[in-house]
């Protein structure tokens, strides 16, 4: 059923309390490393215990998207993370996971359950890793030894006990350390953790003050919107597959606009070639604030 709506790779776990991803949670958040994201710090129980968001849950289903465009933007244009190519994935998985939630009640029956994208308070790299999906990488990012990092997570928690695959215990980066050593930013820190505050995705995407501060001057690398570089050098995405999601097909003006059309670009159009588009969550402010501040 997955494989049908274009899902690449489907795990289930059992629903349980996330103990230790409660503990690594609550150290990352007293440390500040989630930076202005305060909603970060809000439903700490509903992250790490799937029974708060769907009452009786027996069982966590975690499905991968592939988002891998075949299409690159031009040299020399500002850099936009290529999970913003095409359409907000948050529409396209919202819309599957209702289709495949009503596949599952016509073959199973009434049963209760919810899904979730990564807007919601869920763990969904370690639901991930508990399926049997892949392993948390260096860089934070679930890794799938098959096709690599450039996947969307969606979640189905429902009620009904099912057959669950095992977690997925190895961890393949070994002693690389790519991700770590080419972040600009030096957001990448020993032992898997990532200091949000420091990551140019946190920058340009969730800071929504007027400035960035001084002190990231000259280290965006002409990244506009969010950052793609600890996935494109990680050696497991050379093993990526071209995305066949139709909505995910890049926005023209992504692709070939230059820092000479980003600067002359008005609100008005701005709405208008990015009104489907996951670049709205910076909104024009945002997108010029950044533009700004990567200038040379």
């Amino acid at each position: 059923m997955a494989s049908e709506l274009g899902f690449e790779f489907c795990g289930i776990a059992k629903a349980v309390q996330l103990d230790e991803d409660a503990k690594r949670l609550e150290k990352w958040l007293q440390k500040g490393m989630h930076g202005t994201m305060d909603y970060m710090q809000n439903n700490f129980d509903l992250r790490i215990n799937p029974t708060k968001l769907v009452p009786n849950a027996k069982s966590v289903i975690t499905l991968l998207l592939n988002y891998f465009p075949e299409e690159k933007q031009k040299n020399e244009s500002p850099k936009i993370a290529k999970y913003a190519f095409g359409n907000d994935y948050h529409d396209t998985i919202k819309n599957k996971l209702h289709h495949f939630f009503f596949k599952i009640k016509e073959k199973i029956g009434d049963i209760n359950g919810r899904g979730f994208v990564d807007s919601a308070p869920v763990l969904e790299r370690s639901w991930a890793q508990q399926s049997g999906l892949g392993w948390i990488g260096k860089n934070g990012n679930l890794i799938h030894k098959k096709q690599g990092s450039f996947f969307f997570i969606a979640s189905l928690i429902v009620d009904i006990e099912l057959q669950y695959d095992d977690p997925f215990i190895k961890d393949y980066c070994g002693s690389c350390t790519k991700c770590i050593d080419n972040c600009p930013t030096e957001a990448i820190l020993p032992e898997k953790v990532i200091d949000g505050s420091k990551c140019i995705s946190y920058f340009t995407i969730e800071l929504k003050e007027a400035l960035i501060p001084d002190k990231m001057k000259g280290k965006f690398d002409d990244w506009l919107f969010g950052c793609d570089i600890c996935q494109d050098v990680c050696p497991w995405n050379r093993f990526s597959k071209y995305t066949k999601e139709e909505t995910f097909k890049p926005i023209p003006e992504i692709l070939n606009f230059n820092e000479n059309d980003w600067n002359d670009l008005t609100e008005e159009k701005f709405k208008i070639i990015f009104k489907s588009s996951a670049i709205k969550r910076s909104k024009f402010k945002g997108i010029k604030r950044n533009l700004n501040f990567i200038k040379k």
